[in-house]
């Protein structure tokens, strides 16, 4: 290769150098985006409840009765559908991988026969399933019953849960009466 070759190839190179950085300058100097003060990210964790409270969750913004007043039955049945996996919702239906839920609206907690409660929901067990505690229940098992089994995260808007609880209110032979709006 003579040197009239090399230098070609030479100021090729160093051209497409000169061109990506420059680029890049270019890009730097039109988006800019400045560095944050504190580098990360911000994670928002909800806070805990005050103490008293059932289970130790939030209260929920609308009154329960109010809630329940609007609520569909219809439409929790479909919100529903999921939990069938592990639920059964028929009169003297079986147990799954989580208990039978006919009747379950003013039923003493953990006391369906033949089924293996966890230790968290046994320490509730002179409770029992009010549409107050079904309410922080399906919004997070967890914040109920910490060592819950219930791997199931919850219902997080009122108006579904609202919906699911108005269904489960039906799965009776006498449904438990509707708290006051």
């Amino acid at each position: 290769m003579d040197s009239w070759e090399f230098n070609k190839t030479a100021g090729a190179v160093l051209g497409t150098a000169l061109v990506v950085f420059g680029l890049g300058e270019l890009r730097t100097a039109i988006y800019h985006s400045p560095l944050p003060a504190k580098p990360g990210f911000a994670i928002q964790v909800a806070e805990k409840a005050a103490e008293g409270q059932a289970g130790g969750a939030e209260a929920p913004k609308v009154p329960l009765g109010t809630l329940l007043a609007k609520a569909d039955p219809a439409k929790g049945k479909d919100i529903t559908k999921a939990c069938q996996a592990c639920h059964d919702f028929t009169k003297g239906g079986p147990n799954k991988v989580g208990p039978n839920l006919w009747g379950v609206v003013g039923r003493p907690i953990a006391s369906h026969e033949g089924f293996a409660y966890s230790d968290s929901l046994k320490q509730h067990a002179n409770d029992k399933w009010t549409f107050e505690n079904l309410n922080v229940f399906v919004h997070d098992p967890k914040s109920f019953a910490p060592q819950t089994k219930m791997t199931f995260s919850g219902v997080k808007p009122d108006a579904q849960r609202a919906d699911v609880l108005a269904f489960l209110r039906t799965l009776s032979d006498s449904p438990q009466p509707l708290p006051n709006p």
